[in-house]
């Protein structure tokens, strides 16, 4: 990675990625995660606050940025849960078949090259009856603002670290292996090229 990917773009993403707004939305889904948890995309760990610790045994993070992971590190060590960093891709899980109880995604189908391949490790991970718990923007369902998603889009995805603003996050859970169970989706406070939120769960196929 260059050094403006380690070393800038985790402040940029961290400050844009905690912002009220999508900390409200983490409140909704990172507490629902339980047993042994996979979180595709650690980041600064901007979740760690928002984990029901009673349900919690063990959180493996992947996060394949050395500057994320350096960022996260205070977050980890402040906490008592059992977190163990991973730092691979999304594409590539080194855990077994059917040995985590839930995947954790927030803000991280986004930017991930090979979306498939990553959901379909992930449903390798998930033991039967687990869940994928998902909270991600992507795709306006306006036609408007869906002309200046896909407009901006090339120009944003090479300055935010290969962050796209316009994926079909539905299409691309089902498209991976996933039945989505529920399925919530609005408006959150910004930019509306960047704020259209999905969140909810599902299961593996």
């Amino acid at each position: 990675m260059s050094w403006y990917e380690e070393r800038i773009l985790p402040h940029m993403i961290n400050f844009a990625c905690s912002a009220s707004p999508n900390q409200k939305q983490r409140q909704k889904i990172v507490p629902e995660a339980e047993g042994e948890i996979l979180e595709i995309g650690f980041g600064s760990g901007l979740n760690v606050p928002f984990y029901d610790r009673s349900k919690v045994r063990k959180i493996w993070a992947l996060e394949p940025s050395a500057g994320m992971r350096r960022k996260a590190q205070p977050a980890v060590d402040e906490t008592d849960m059992d977190i163990e960093f991973i730092d691979l891709p999304g594409e590539q899980i080194p855990l077994d078949d059917n040995s985590v109880d839930t995947i954790l995604m927030t803000y991280t189908l986004c930017t991930i090259t090979d979306t498939k391949t990553a959901l379909e490790g992930m449903r390798r991970v998930l033991r039967p009856g687990g869940r994928l718990l998902f909270c991600e923007h992507g795709r306006a369902p306006d036609e408007n603002v869906r002309r200046w998603q896909n407009r901006l889009n090339p120009a944003w995805s090479k300055i935010a670290g290969g962050c796209n603003m316009n994926r079909d996050i539905p299409a691309l859970i089902n498209e991976g292996g996933f039945a989505i169970k529920v399925d919530e989706r609005m408006y959150i406070p910004g930019a509306k090229v960047l704020c259209y939120n999905y969140w909810g769960s599902a299961a593996a196929n």
